[in-house]
């Protein structure tokens, strides 16, 4: 159920950047673009603050992107990518958008989650505990289905990636796939006489 959203509402949006970029990729195979999703997200309500979560590399090569998303109006933080003995990799900013979550919704009417991971479902409930609206957008194919039930509303950027993506020339991906699943139920298949 879609939630009302009043134009003097205060919105803080926080961005978890990996998960958005790596939906996209691996789903539609281009990248976020991240003013639409701002502009949705929003609602033309009030932005007290805007934060993406980002991930930094030895090369810096992220940082015409970050040039970007300041230009836009939303703030970077950043970590470096951790590298352990082995090989294996990390790079998330879970704790930390949490964290922000928490400071920031006393001063917010709504916060808006730009992810899809479920490790966010308890801070999603903590947040409707303490009296604040929380929405998330993300895709939804790639989302968890505990976060899309826990928040106050869900927009799935599945339903028109046209809208939500750089470039972004395929059909309607999210909704069609959707769609044909639903309208055309599994029939097992028949078997063809075979011919003498």
């Amino acid at each position: 159920m879609a939630v009302i959203k009043q134009k003097e509402q205060r919105v803080a949006m926080l961005i978890d950047t990996q998960n958005l970029y790596h939906s996209a990729r691996n789903l539609y195979g281009t990248k976020v673009n991240f003013g639409s999703v701002l502009k949705e997200a929003l609602a033309g309500r009030h932005l007290v603050r805007a934060i993406a979560y980002v991930i930094t590399t030895e090369t810096e090569e992220e940082k015409p992107f970050f040039d970007a998303l300041n230009n836009l109006g939303i703030e970077t933080k950043t970590k470096d990518l951790q590298i352990f003995f082995g090989g294996a990799k990390k790079g998330d900013w879970d704790v930390g958008i949490t964290v922000d979550a928490i400071r920031l919704a006393s001063k917010v009417d709504c916060v808006v989650l730009a992810s899809g991971d479920g490790d966010f479902v308890p801070l999603v409930e903590y947040l409707k505990f303490m009296g604040t609206q929380v929405e998330v957008i993300t895709f939804g194919r790639s989302a968890s289905g505990r976060l899309r039930e826990a928040a106050d509303d869900f927009i799935d950027m599945c339903d028109d990636p046209r809208r939500y993506l750089m470039g972004f020339r395929g059909g309607s991906q999210g909704n069609s796939s959707r769609r044909s699943r639903k309208q055309a139920p599994h029939r097992p298949r028949t078997q063809q006489p075979e011919k003498e």
